[in-house]
Parts: structure tokens; sequence; C-alpha cells
């Protein structure tokens, strides 16, 4: 059975750091790529990261550029979000997935349960 579980999220402060962790079992992530998603409260569910099955290959949404990056580790089935200069819309719970590849479809099952990240003073 397929399962992605989250870990890391948190209420911080702005401008604060957090690392997000996703780690997959019941499958390897080895030939997926692995995408981080977001949900802010009465918003749709958006794509923040994903990082190609090789690792050499990452994409980011505009408004995270320059302050998260994604990172993978196949030996621990992991995936990895490092969020830095955390802003208030930044907020949202944050999901991990495997996607057959990078802007693709995510692979049916494969969503984590998420893990709330709060920015606030």
């Amino acid at each position: 059975q397929l399962q992605l579980v989250e870990s890391g999220g948190g209420l911080v402060q702005p401008g604060g750091s957090l690392r997000l962790s996703c780690v997959a079992s019941g499958f390897t992530l080895d030939y997926y790529a692995l995408g981080w998603f977001r949900q802010a409260p009465d918003k749709e569910r958006e794509s923040v990261s994903c990082i190609s099955s090789s690792g050499g290959s990452t994409n980011y949404a505009d408004s995270v550029k320059g302050r998260f990056t994604i990172s993978r580790d196949n030996a621990k089935n992991s995936v990895y979000l490092q969020m830095n200069s955390l802003k208030p819309e930044d907020t949202a719970v944050y999901y991990c997935a495997a996607q057959f590849y990078c802007s693709g479809p995510v692979v049916s099952g494969s969503w984590g349960q998420g893990t709330q990240v709060t920015v606030s003073s």
C-alpha cells in the first residue's frame, strides 16, 4: 500500500526556517519525480516545487524561488523541502506526492496526509 508521510511543519515567525520531510513506504520513490504542494485556507492546492527522479532537475513556484530548496535521498526513500525566509503567505498545509514527471500527474494514492505550516508573529 502506497503511503507518504510528511513531517516538520509547525509555527514559525516571519523570516524563520523549517525543513519538511516526506518518507514513503509501500513503494520505492526511485523512479518518480517528487513534488511538494500546498493548500491555504479557501484556496486551491498549488504546486510548490518538484524534483526529478534522478534529482538532477528541480523547479519552483515563482513565489518561493530563492527561498525554498527541494532535495531527495533515494536511499532513505525520502524527499525534503528546506524553507527559509518564510512569509505569512507561506501558511498552508503542505503535501508531498509522487509524480510520473514534474508537472505531470500525481501517482494515484500517493498523496500524504499533509503537515501544517503556520508563519505568524
